[in-house]
C-alpha cells in the first residue's frame, strides 16, 4: 500500500473517530442535563409538598411565594417560618423522596435565622432499608424564624448511574478507539518492516551481484587457452576468484546466522576467556583494513579483572563488528579508541570512533535487524544492517547491556557491559 493511501486512510479514520467522540460527548452531556433537570423538578415538587404539610400540621398559612429555592445544582432551601420537628421533617423528606423515586442520599439542616447558625443537621442514606428511620430522639423548635436546607452531596454520581445505555455506549466507543489505535500502530509497524526488508533485499542483491560478476569475469579470462602460458596472470585471477568466493561465503553466513537466531535462542559455549586477549585478536583481524585507510586504534585497557564466562566465538564477532563499523562509517582517517574498566561485578568495554555519527532518531532503532541509518553516504557502504542487531543479541545472551552515545558528525561511542559470570 502506498504511503499516500495509508496517510489518507489514517486521516479519514481519525476524523471519523473525532467526530463520533464529539457526538457521543454531546449526547451524553444532553442526557445528563435532562436527567439533572428531571431530578430538580422532582426535588422541587417533593420539598414543596413537605413545606405544605408542615404548614398544615402547624396550622400556618402558606406563603404567597414559592417557599422552595435552589441555591446551587445540589442545594435547596425551604422557608417555613414555623415550628420544625426534626423527626417529623426527616420522615416527611424520606416519604416524599421515596414516593417520587428519588434514591440519592441527602443531608439536611435546620437553620436559625435570628442567630444565623445551623442548629441541627443529619445525613440520610436513602439506599438503606426503608424502615431505617431515625434511631435517636430528634429535637423540636417552636421559634418562628427557621428554615431548613437539603443538599445532595453525591448528585453527579447518582445521575451518572442513571444514564445506563449512554455509559455502555461510551465504554464501547473507548474500546473502538483503543482497537483503532492498536490497529494503526500495527499497520505502521508492518509498513516500516516492509520498507526495511525491501532495503535489505536491495542491499543483499548488490552484495551478491558484485562478487558473482567478478567471479564470472575471472572465469571467462581463465577459459582463454593462452593464459596457461602466463602463470602470474593465472595466479592473479585464481586469487581474485578465491577472494570473492570467501567474501560471498561470509555474506551468506551472516544472513544464515541471523536466521538461526530468529528461530532459536543463541547457544553459548561458555568458557573462561580473557577479554583483553579477545580485543587484541580483533584488532589484529582488522589491522589490514585499518592500514589501507591509514587509521589507528588506541587501547586503554584498564580493567583489572579481565576474565569472563562467555562464548569466545560470538564475543569475538561482537568486537569485530564494532571495529568494522568504526572503519567503514568514517569519511576521514579512522581514529578508534577501545577502553575497558570495572563496574558492578562486570566489565565495561567502550569502542569510540570519529565517524559520521548517528542521529538521535536513529539511535533508538540502530540495533534493529535490517535497519541502516538513512543519512549521508551510509547506504554507499556495503552491508545488510545485521551487524548491530547481532551485537545486541549476543550481548543480551551474555546477560549484558549495550547502548550508544553519538552526535551527527562527531563519531559514536558504543558501550558494552558484560558480567563476569552468566
Amino acid at each position: 500500500m502506498k504511503s499516500s493511501t495509508i496517510r489518507f486512510v489514517v486521516i479519514l479514520a481519525g476524523l471519523c473517530i473525532v467526530g463520533i467522540t464529539i457526538t457521543q460527548v454531546y449526547w451524553v452531556r444532553r442526557a445528563f442535563d435532562l436527567k439533572e433537570a428531571e431530578f430538580d423538578r422532582k426535588v422541587h415538587t417533593a420539598l414543596y409538598n413537605v413545606a405544605h404539610q408542615i404548614f398544615v400540621l402547624n396550622k400556618t398559612a402558606s406563603p404567597a411565594n414559592n417557599p422552595v429555592k435552589q441555591l446551587s445544582t445540589n442545594y435547596f432551601i425551604v422557608m417555613v417560618n414555623s415550628e420544625i420537628d426534626a423527626s417529623m421533617l426527616e420522615a416527611l423528606l424520606r416519604n416524599e423522596f421515596e414516593r417520587r423515586n428519588i434514591q440519592a442520599d441527602f443531608e439536611y439542616g435546620v437553620y436559625d435565622c435570628r442567630n444565623e447558625k445551623m442548629v441541627y443537621g443529619n445525613y440520610v442514606p436513602l439506599r438503606t432499608a426503608k424502615d431505617a428511620n431515625t434511631t435517636h430522639r430528634l429535637p423540636h423548635w417552636a421559634n418562628q424564624g427557621y428554615y431548613f436546607g437539603v443538599q445532595f452531596p453525591n448528585l453527579e454520581g447518582h445521575i451518572t448511574n442513571q444514564l445506563g445505555i449512554w455509559s455502555f455506549s461510551s465504554i464501547v466507543l473507548l474500546l473502538v478507539i483503543v482497537f483503532f489505535t492498536y490497529t494503526l500502530f500495527v499497520i505502521l509497524k508492518q509498513k516500516r518492516l516492509s520498507e526495511i526488508q525491501k532495503d535489505f533485499i536491495n542491499n543483499m542483491t548488490h552484495e551478491f551481484t558484485t562478487p558473482l560478476a567478478t567471479i564470472a569475469v575471472s572465469a571467462e579470462v581463465l577459459k582463454d587457452p593462452g593464459i596457461a602460458r602466463q602463470p602470474e596472470r593465472l595466479m592473479n585471477y585464481a586469487l581474485i576468484i578465491e577472494k570473492e568466493n570467501a567474501r560471498l561465503k561470509l555474506q551468506v553466513e551472516r544472513v544464515l546466522q541471523m536466521a538461526r537466531l530468529d528461530k532459536e535462542e543463541i547457544g553459548l559455549k561458555k568458557e573462561t576467556i580473557n577479554v583483553h586477549q579477545l580485543i587484541h585478536d580483533s584488532v589484529r583481524c582488522t589491522a589490514m583494513t585499518l592500514q589501507d585507510r591509514k587509521g589507528n586504534i588506541t587501547l586503554q585497557l584498564k580493567a583489572s579483572s579481565q576474565e569472563l564466562q562467555a562464548d569466545r566465538l560470538h564475543l569475538t564477532n561482537v568486537f569485530n563488528n564494532l571495529l568494522d563499523n568504526a572503519i567503514k562509517y568514517c569519511h576521514t582517517i579512522p581514529e578508534i579508541i577501545i577502553r575497558t574498566f570495572e563496574r558492578q561485578g562486570g566489565i565495561i568495554v567502550e569502542v569510540q570512533d570519529n565517524g559520521i555519527g548517528i542521529g538521535r532518531e536513529s539511535q533508538r532503532r540502530v540495533f534493529q535487524k535490517f535497519y541502516r541509518v538513512p543519512m549521508g553516504n551510509v547506504h554507499d557502504v556495503k552491508g545488510f544492517g545485521l551487524g548491530l542487531s547481532y551485537v545486541k543479541t549476543v550481548v543480551e545472551a551474555h546477560k549484558g547491556k549495550v547502548d550508544v552515545e553519538s552526535e551527527l558528525g562527531q563519531g559514536a561511542l558504543f558501550r558494552i557491559y558484560l558480567p563476569h559470570a552468566l
